[in-house]
């Protein structure tokens, strides 16, 4: 029978320890239906006294009918004082919940150091604290922090804590590597011992910071634990947690565990990146399972070998956690990049075709201008359907100006426009905070009235780099805009000795590629053109 492991999400509370993510509870309230989407079965919201986001998050997700497990954290009781007393402990047995995660000390240096107090009077102060919840109804669940680094140098206390939480009724043990310093090796010789010796079931909370947070959470399971703790994207302080991400298909499609299933796996990318999008943090590129490189190809040799078999160069396949293959198309890539390019598009393309041969000596000559396509999907899609045939003309741009004036309330910038949509001339202007920002607000107003679903349209991210500086402000430099309707977002880029310019070019290939998707879906267009909007992988 295979071993079901319980995943229990922290993302909303430890993840929130990270610098620069900062959640509303509107936000909160959002990722916690995306972590019930997914399957998780338990998702910690934080700490219903801490602060009025957390007790307005606690006080509203009771209404959405999640079935996950809704978890509030907390510390044990105060040293020398009654748990029944402890505003805390009392906050949470109110909040609610169903369960409820309380910290207690396992290093005996922390206990001394850290809480000032005895060994003997933490013991009393865990036991309390846990039985105090459990004579409420609530499940209890235990994080010993710092267990591991406690156990190293106090093995038997370290022992004592987790045995007098059991016998207050805990109904999870969780050692957690608090500082994120404890080697696989350790972890798994470390959780084997416990195993031996305690009969309550077992979790693991671990920290990135030598980079083994998911090594070490294997570990453990591997050991003998059966809840693992973590977050979507390795969110957390300093280096972060365990990532979710990793740690689930590696266990259900590596090691044979049973976490959230196949089908919810399946979610796993979009989760992924809907929560980046809320946390207003980007993923890495390269980040593994989910990123949006993590099954792109890039060199030749790969390319052809994986058009025989994608088993050659990727570990699993990547629709089983809902991403999808990509060939990415540059000055280093062969034929083989841009026939694969062009044929997932839907153009009839072969590598006798002449077309193939010129697009490639453009794309070569534009990388070599300074164009970046393996970081420009929308861009190299649009410069692969006009060189194939496959490119109609949403608008045309006629002309545009940018005037800047400075005033005593600050500097003033306007943008006027003069486009040709089909058989009308539109020729409008609008102001915005800088150049491009004009641009952007006076190309929409422009095509507003044609495409009233740009308004769903909104520019994700701007990215400036400097081709060659030692030209100082002469330099060429190159363009990226990340745009998003929400359910997708596509890049493109632009390069020019004219930021403005370069700008403006990147920012019109955004538009373009969106406009040309809404206009076959509102026009009953085939499949492979409707890809334009709904085929990009999103961040």
């Amino acid at each position: 029978m295979t071993q079901a492991i319980s995943i229990f999400d922290t993302t909303l509370r430890d993840g929130t320890q990270g610098e620069g993510i900062s959640l509303s509870a509107d936000d909160k309230l959002k990722i916690a239906q995306k972590l019930d989407e997914l399957g998780v079965h338990y998702i910690e919201g934080g700490n219903p006294g801490s602060n009025s986001k957390d007790i307005e998050f606690f006080q509203r997700v009771q209404k959405l009918g999640l079935n996950a497990k809704i978890t509030a954290f907390g510390s044990t009781r105060r040293k020398n004082s009654l748990a029944e007393q402890d505003t805390s402990l009392i906050r949470i047995a109110e909040s609610g919940v169903q369960a409820a995660t309380l910290v207690g000390k396992s290093w005996d240096f922390h206990v001394h150091t850290a809480l000032g107090t005895t060994l003997e009077e933490n013991l009393s102060m865990i036991y309390d604290s846990i039985a105090f919840l459990k004579q409420r109804g609530l499940e209890a669940i235990f994080d010993s922090e710092h267990f591991f680094d406690g156990f190293k140098n106090n093995p038997d206390y370290a022992l004592a804590v987790l045995k007098r939480a059991q016998e207050a009724g805990a109904d999870w043990l969780v050692m957690c590597d608090t500082n994120g310093g404890t080697m696989p090796g350790e972890i798994s010789e470390i959780v084997r011992r416990v195993r031996s010796e305690i009969s309550a079931p077992l979790g693991i909370h671990t920290h990135n910071d030598c980079e083994l947070a998911v090594a070490n959470t294997l570990a453990a399971v591997q050991a003998g634990a059966t809840q693992v703790q973590g977050t979507i994207n390795g969110y957390g302080e300093r280096c972060g947690n365990a990532n979710l991400c990793s740690i689930l298909p590696s266990l259900e499609l590596k090691l044979g565990y049973s976490a959230v299933g196949p089908e919810k796996l399946r979610m796993l990318t979009s989760t992924a990146r809907y929560i980046s999008e809320i946390a207003n943090v980007s993923m890495p590129v390269g980040q593994p399972y989910v990123g949006n490189a993590a099954f792109a190809h890039k060199g030749g040799i790969h390319v052809s070998a994986i058009l025989k078999d994608s088993k050659t160069y990727e570990h699993i396949e990547p629709e089983l956690i809902g991403n999808k293959q990509r060939i990415l198309v540059s000055e280093l890539a062969g034929q083989s990049n841009v026939i694969s390019k062009a044929q997932e598009l839907g153009l009839d393309v072969n590598s006798n075709n002449e077309n193939t041969k010129a697009i490639m000596e453009r794309i070569k000559d534009l990388e070599h201008q300074g164009y970046q396509f393996e970081a420009a999907d929308a861009s190299l899609e649009l410069l692969l359907r006009d060189a194939f045939g496959g490119l109609e003309e949403v608008f045309a741009v006629e002309s545009f100006k940018i005037l800047l004036e400075k005033t005593s309330h600050g500097m003033v910038t306007e943008a006027i426009v003069k486009l040709r949509v089909g058989s009308e001339t539109v020729y409008t202007a609008a102001e915005g905070n800088g150049p491009v920002n004009a641009l952007d607000n006076a190309l929409r107003k422009a095509l507003l009235p044609f495409y009233p679903r740009i308004n769903d349209i909104h520019l994700a991210d701007y990215k400036v780099r400097v081709l060659d500086e030692k030209d100082a402000t002469a330099a060429k430099v190159r363009v990226l805009i990340e745009s998003s309707d929400f359910s997708s977002s596509w890049n493109t880029v632009g390069v020019s000795g004219n930021v403005i310019e370069a700008s403006w070019e990147a920012l019109l290939d955004s538009i373009r590629y969106a406009l040309l998707g809404m206009d076959r879906m509102e026009s009953g267009g085939s499949d492979d053109v409707i890809r334009l909007r709904s085929g990009v992988v999103n961040h």
